[in-house]
């Protein structure tokens, strides 16, 4: 049993993300502060950092600021940002990523400045019913149920953290995983994937996460690490480039004021990938929805003119659908 997302050397390239790619070199951005008001956003294709973007686009930009998004891979992001090239990442699931900020947060070119979420989960699952015929619980199960699973793990884009802990306990042979195949391709492959096998209850094991709609659509079950090879459990915060906060104050202030819960992102996600409705539309709506939170986001924050930031939401008229 091979799986589907196996994947050619040229399909990743074809597949990388924008400004870096699998077989090409990092183009990079031009280091320092951003032009005048433009604030410039670090993304990933994760559902709920492209929403919390947009977001962040639509608030700020009607108050006066100038936002940019550039989707770029994980690691050379992270650069970007410690360069200057970028401004903000709000997308900085910790500490499953932290081999790949450790160094620049250690050395000050990027800063903590805020928590948008706690209480995440990353790492391997797999569908209940595998847990509950095969017991199935744990990372050290794997290595006696190998035929089970084709020896196969179905992880996500390439360069991600997730997938890289899973190749460094390949390489190590952690729990007997060495010799294993870590399928890399994307979020939305690895879903499409669960979803064939758990139509067929057929044994799966992926790279999964929460809060995220995957685990309202299907059962599932985070297997245990008790040797400790997985970062864990953990939040996601908010990063900003070395001398930001003295660049935008204002803009700081806002990001630093974010916070979500998980049933909203879990919702977002949702709308996004299984609902198809457009980000700019799923932002909007929220927005207009709760207006108390983006008016606690703002409190303190002065548009780009200097004026004190007005409530955003009560002032947005409804997207025609």
């Amino acid at each position: 049993m091979r799986s589907r997302l196996s994947m050619t050397a040229s399909a990743l390239c074809a597949s990388s993300l924008l400004l870096l790619t699998a077989c090409g070199g990092w183009q990079g951005f031009e280091p320092g502060g951003p032009e005048g008001d433009e604030i410039r956003l670090l993304q990933q294709p994760w559902e709920d950092l492209i929403v919390e973007n947009e977001i962040v686009r639509q608030v700020l930009e009607d108050n006066g600021y100038r936002v940019s998004v550039q989707e770029v891979a994980l690691p050379y992001g992270a650069q970007a940002l410690a360069d200057g090239g970028l401004d903000a990442y709000l997308g900085h699931w910790w500490p499953t990523q932290e081999s790949v900020f450790e160094e620049h947060l250690e050395a000050g070119d990027v800063e903590v400045t805020g928590t948008l979420l706690t209480g995440t989960t990353y790492g391997p699952a797999v569908p209940r019913y595998v847990a509950d015929e095969h017991g199935v619980l744990s990372m050290a199960d794997l290595a006696g149920n190998r035929e089970l699973f084709d020896g196969e793990l179905i992880g996500i884009e390439a360069g991600t953290s997730g997938n890289q802990h899973i190749l460094d306990a390949i390489e190590s042979d952690a729990y007997g995983l060495g010799g294993w195949e870590l399928v890399q391709s994307s979020s939305a492959a690895m879903l499409t994937e669960l979803e064939r096998r758990a139509d067929a209850a057929d044994p799966v094991v992926i790279l999964g996460w929460r809060p995220h709609w995957m685990n309202d659509a299907w059962d599932l079950v985070y297997l245990q690490d008790p040797r400790g090879e997985w970062p864990g459990a953990g939040e996601i915060r908010v990063l900003t480039r070395e001398g930001f906060g003295d660049d935008a104050p204002n803009v700081e202030r806002f990001l630093s004021q974010m916070e979500v819960d998980a049933a909203t992102v879990s919702e977002w996600t949702a709308q996004i990938s299984r609902e198809k409705v457009p980000v700019e539309t799923v932002a909007r709506d929220w927005i207009e929805r709760n207006t108390h939170r983006v008016d606690a986001w703002l409190e303190g924050v002065e548009t780009a003119d200097g004026q004190p930031a007005e409530p955003l939401g009560a002032r947005l008229p409804p997207l025609s659908q």
